[in-house]
């Protein structure tokens, strides 16, 4: 059963992501469009660097061109914040895009993009499902078709859909490279002769990144920059644990920053001109103090529930205010529309400011900490302490714990059924049952338990004054859950 989690449908290749699933999802897209009266205006569609990523958006988009609706297919391997920005300049009804973003190699998935290059929300999500219902019991047959009259999967061969102008190729890069330059000062850039470390993690970043830093005359070292579908054996994601080579690279090179980006390049990670990994937690409140402060913007952030309150330090120290979401950068990025929020992100590396695209894009945010390290003339680490000084600081901790399938509804019903809570011993000021269960402290300090939405895993992250008492409540909730 195809399902859409927080970050799209992201399956198993071999297992559930198969060329007949992922032809099922694209003929529910068909049926969604023609009763929306938006089958005339087409879709696009976008691949990363992963094993079968090309194929399977070639298979979706055959059968678009089967039933007419023209597809357009990026020519070359692509971050996702670069289908984002077509669904939005174009004014495309739907984008796709062929990524598992930082999920373990075995995996891929599609997410979907919504008019003004949103990620689809749960309404939207829940109304592809159902379409996607209609067709999943369609057999295949060898004339390339699949169920009843009512219910066919066909598809174009690729060639004629191509010479037919129903599948046409395109290559945005230029255009939404120019797009992000556009975006920063790239005189300042120039001016700062800045030294960068770049970590493409083997994902598809690395034109992006390099174009834009030889652009704004950048010294830049990369690693990791070559095409691996096993991201070097590697979690692609940008994490403490696997930026360690990008740390040694920094010092080595004497680089004024470390850049990294998940597979699909809508995350981020950094490492600073000590050699020290930055949270992207420190990442958001970074950027939002630097446009605050040093841009003159004025507004709210949005973060959501497992994200920093550190966030709200900051803001109330410039008299702003700090909304909290759930889960999914969906929730953030509406948040944003409707308060007009600076910058919204999450903990997980995923960002995006005021007038940019809706969604994570780990690329313009790369180019924005760059900007922001050129205009202050001051180090990363220095506008951490400056950051520190004036609002105090704050830790998190955070664990990931896999589980037997067998034991999550035992889990849910202690969580959210049960609503039970270990002894803890702080006082407790409310507990929210929002997206999983969080609890607020007397002493400002929170913890979360929650299971993933990309992949089978209960997540607890704990923030306190004190980074002993942060691990301290995670080693209680550990026990107390048998994990």
């Amino acid at each position: 059963m195809i399902k859409f989690g927080t970050g799209g449908w992201r399956a198993v290749i071999g297992d559930e992501f198969i060329k007949s699933n992922i032809q099922i999802l694209a003929r529910a897209m068909v049926e969604k469009m023609k009763n929306e009266g938006k089958d005339k205006d087409g879709i696009v569609m976008g691949y990363d660097r992963r094993f079968l990523s090309k194929e399977a958006m070639q298979w979706a988009g055959v059968v678009f061109a089967a039933e007419g609706i023209t597809a357009y297919l990026v020519n070359s391997s692509a971050p996702t914040p670069l289908v984002m920005y077509y669904v939005k300049e174009h004014k495309l009804p739907y984008g796709l895009m062929i990524t598992a973003s930082h999920n373990p190699a075995v995996y891929n998935g599609i997410k979907v993009f919504t008019e003004g290059g949103r990620d689809a929300d749960e309404h939207q999500t829940a109304d592809i499902e159902r379409y996607i219902r209609m067709f999943e019991s369609a057999d295949s047959d060898k004339s390339g078709e699949f169920g009843n009259d009512s219910k066919v999967i066909r598809e174009m061969d690729y060639a004629e859909a191509v010479k037919k102008g129903l599948i046409k190729e395109i290559y945005p890069l230029n255009d939404y490279i120019d797009y992000v330059l556009e975006a920063v000062d790239v005189k300042a850039i120039r001016d700062a002769r800045l030294r960068v470390a770049i970590d493409p993690m083997y994902g598809v970043s690395e034109t992006s990144l390099m174009t834009i830093l030889h652009t704004a005359r950048c010294e830049v070292f990369p690693i990791h920059n070559t095409h691996d579908t096993l991201f070097g054996s590697n979690l692609p994601a940008p994490t403490k644990a696997t930026l360690r080579p990008l740390q040694n690279h920094v010092v080595d090179k004497g680089c004024d920053i470390g850049i990294a980006t998940d597979g699909d390049a809508d995350r981020i990670g950094v490492v600073d001109d000590t050699g020290r990994f930055l949270h992207p937690n420190d990442i958001l409140v970074l950027l939002y103090y630097y446009m605050v402060k040093y841009k003159h913007e004025e507004g709210p952030v949005v973060r959501n529930l497992a994200t920093t309150h550190m966030l709200d330090k900051v803001a109330a120290t410039f008299g702003q205010k700090c909304y909290e979401v759930p889960v999914g950068f969906k929730w953030i990025s509406a948040k944003m529309t409707e308060t007009n929020a600076v910058i919204g992100g999450e903990s997980s590396g995923g960002l995006t400011v005021r007038g940019h695209i809706s969604g994570k894009d780990g690329i313009y945010a790369a180019a924005l900490l760059v900007e922001m390290i050129a205009k202050t003339g001051r180090k990363l680490s220095e506008i951490m302490k400056d950051i520190e000084e004036e609002c105090g600081s704050i830790f998190m901790e955070e664990r990931d714990y896999r589980f037997p399938a067998a034991r999550k509804p035992e889990l849910v019903k202690t969580l959210y059924e049960d609503k039970k809570l270990p002894e803890l011993p702080f006082e407790i000021d409310h507990v929210s049952y929002m997206d999983g269960s969080k609890v607020y402290f007397k002493n400002g300090g929170w913890v979360i338990a929650r299971f993933s939405g990309t992949e089978p895993l209960l997540r607890i992250f704990c923030e306190m004054p004190d980074e002993e008492d942060a691990r301290k409540v995670c080693k209680i909730y550990e026990e107390w859950l048998d994990l």
